[in-house]
């Protein structure tokens, strides 16, 4: 979600701002670490040395401010187009966020929630563990290989490979990690039937 369909930046980097300079770290140090991964693995990179359950509690309080700071959330440009052209087809949300951060930055965004959506409630283990994207092949029904995942972060792109799924990688931050292609925007996508129910997507440059 965050990255793909919603560019959710400028709340991210001003939680995470906040946290950074509470704990005094070098803030620059730690917004590589934060997109793709759950809050409390972020922290537990960061600081290895704090309980965990000191992890897992100021996530809560992170994800509750989190929620209620939507100003500056926008969808990905070609983000709305792709949804509708996939309306038919199998597909689910994966997402670090929790149900309601997921639901409040999509709505933000003017984005229609998917049907089934992986959020952070739906794992024991966060990107880049492959459960997430397991999961949603699973209650997609469909095997893991025959997934293709869209992602923008590193944590992200490493799962969806350890789940045997191919993988977009959308925007800047992909560049630097090994998806199986990349696109700078979601426009560059068009998705088309293909015979035996099948879809073909395909990248303009």
């Amino acid at each position: 979600m965050d990255g793909t369909l919603v560019n959710s930046d400028a709340v991210v980097e001003r939680i995470w701002r906040g946290w950074a300079e509470q704990h005094g770290l070098d803030f620059a140090e730690v917004l590589p670490v934060v997109h793709g991964r759950q809050g409390y693995a972020t922290m537990a990179e960061l600081l290895p040395d704090r309980p965990m359950e000191e992890n897992h509690r100021e996530n809560a309080l992170l994800l509750a401010e989190e929620t209620l700071d939507v100003t500056g959330i926008v969808p990905i440009p070609g983000a709305r187009r792709l949804l509708d052209a996939i309306e038919d087809v199998p597909h689910a949300l994966v997402t670090s966020a929790d149900s309601a951060l997921a639901k409040a930055r999509m709505h933000a965004a003017g984005l229609r929630m998917p049907d089934i959506q992986i959020t952070a409630e739906s794992v024991g283990s966060s990107k880049p563990d492959p459960e997430g994207f397991l999961k949603a092949a699973a209650e997609l029904g469909v095997h893991p290989w025959d997934c293709v995942v869209l992602e923008d972060s590193g944590a992200g792109i490493e799962a969806a490979l350890a789940a045997g799924m191919r993988v977009i990688g959308v925007g800047p931050r992909a560049r630097d990690h090994e998806a199986s292609a990349l696109v700078d925007t979601l426009e560059q996508l068009t998705v088309r039937p293909a015979p035996e129910d099948a879809v073909r997507l395909t990248i303009t440059r």
